[in-house]
């Protein structure tokens, strides 16, 4: 055995590695069919062992052609790499020589194609030199050709012609830098003018009460109040119409940030319209958007609309009362929690001491006030306490926000549901009035104010 396979391998060194791939492809392939017509025949398999031999020597044949052919590929390569060099040194040479041909043959021919701007140079015609030059140039002789001596004297009158345009050119410029000057002096008036025109506004306020007109603060904080989220705009609302319907001893104001309200109200028109350009198939790509726009964080659940509704309230017992503020109440819209908040201006009292929390019964703005802000905030559905606003009930009626409770109240025993359900109805309908909710906010300053 191990002499056939000794005359196998000295055959196979004789032979070009082509033709060893053949035949070893052919080998195996009489190997493969013996061996399916033995499974076939059901025959028995002590030749196996010596077929698959064979076939394992094939193999080794296979990578020894395989082998042989990739060391003749890159022997070939290598010859081919040395010839092509001279080649390509060649046609680098052609080429260089193609150029420097083509260069001169492009020289030659602009050489020949070149024309003198002489006889196209751009001069007035000679029956306007004749009617419009000076006789001083016209007198001049210059040359004993005619033609000639008539051509440069045409060139001294355009000479004499650009000179004085030259001269023009620096009077306008001297023109126009005194226009420039005036500019910078009118321009100067013109920035001062607005500070000029504050002054004359503020002196004129007396002059506006006394006629009645209408207060431009005012007119400034209805437009500020079209920016406002809805809930705040229904609160801004309901306090304007109780100042004019009642004279109520308050003022309405709105503050924040004008140029924050304006991009979130931009912010706000691109996606309502991206929503409606959207299609039903895209529900995959909104829902991998949502995660990005809500955010976890504590600052993404407070976040706070950039305008506010600041509400002074008054004391209606002293005849001057805009003299000093009762208190002063500041109502916030938070975004994400969708519940408006309300905390004291410049209070130094933390916000489980001041009037707010008491002013009626189980609101003291620490549980959120609907379910969706208590899923926001996660399992123990507890408010920041460290916040100086908090979301009370009577906020959420007073903003047009309606909470439904989390249980019907006619679940229980008809007892139950004759008292406490009643008072709690009782204390819903105190909250959606705007006057027992102000009159509540000054007798409980007013008793502060008597303890202290």
């Amino acid at each position: 055995m191990q002499s056939e396979i000794a005359k196998d391998t000295v055959a196979t060194a004789e032979k070009s590695p082509l033709e060893l791939l053949q035949e070893t492809k052919a080998s195996i392939e009489a190997i493969i069919a013996k061996l399916l017509s033995i499974k076939q025949q059901g025959t028995p398999k002590s030749e196996n062992r010596e077929l698959l031999t064979q076939m394992f020597l094939n193999f080794i044949n296979l990578r020894q052609a395989n082998r042989a052919i990739l060391i003749e590929e890159e022997k070939t390569k290598t010859e081919t790499e040395l010839a092509k060099s001279p080649i390509d040194f060649t046609t680098l040479e052609l080429h260089n020589l193609m150029y420097e041909k083509s260069h001169y043959l492009k020289a030659t021919k602009a050489s020949r194609d070149f024309k003198s701007k002489y006889p196209n140079i751009d001069l007035i015609s000679e029956q306007d030199f004749f009617s419009d030059a000076p006789e001083a140039i016209k007198s001049q002789t210059l040359s004993n050709d005619c033609s000639h001596d008539l051509m440069l004297k045409r060139l001294n009158f355009e000479l004499h012609q650009r000179k004085e345009l030259c001269k023009l050119r620096v009077r306008l410029e001297q023109q126009k830098k005194c226009l420039i000057e005036t500019n910078a002096e009118r321009n100067k008036f013109l920035s001062s003018l607005p500070v000029h025109l504050k002054t004359l506004k503020k002196a004129s306020l007396p002059v506006q009460s006394q006629l009645s007109l209408q207060n431009q603060k005012k007119l400034k904080y209805h437009n500020l109040a079209e920016l406002l989220p809805p809930p705040l705009y229904v609160i801004y609302s309901q306090f304007m119409a109780l100042k004019e319907a009642f004279e109520e001893n308050i003022n309405v104001e709105v503050s924040g940030s004008l140029n924050g309200a304006q991009s979130y109200a931009r912010q706000q028109a691109e996606q309502n319209s991206e929503s409606l350009i959207l299609e039903i198939g895209d529900d995959e790509k909104r829902q991998r958007k949502r995660p990005k726009k809500e955010g976890s964080d504590e600052g993404g659940l407070y976040q706070v609309h950039p305008l506010n509704v600041v509400l002074h309230v008054y004391d209606d017992e002293i005849p001057d009362p805009k003299s000093h503020d009762l208190i002063m109440l500041k109502f916030e819209y938070l975004l994400k929690l969708n519940v408006v908040c309300v905390g004291i201006e410049e209070s130094q009292d933390g916000a489980e001491r001041n009037i707010l929390c008491n002013l009626f019964p189980d609101d003291s703005g620490l549980e959120p006030p609907h379910q969706s802000a208590k899923l926001i905030l996660g399992n123990d559905h507890a408010f920041d306490e460290s916040r100086t606003s908090r979301p009370y009930k009577w906020a959420q009626h007073l903003a047009g926000i309606e909470i439904l409770p989390e249980m019907s109240p006619f679940f229980t025993d008809k007892d139950i549901q004759n008292s406490d359900t009643a008072k709690d109805y009782a204390s819903a309908s105190d909250h959606r009035n705007v006057q027992t909710v102000l009159q509540r906010i000054r007798s409980q300053k007013k008793t502060k104010l008597t303890l202290v």
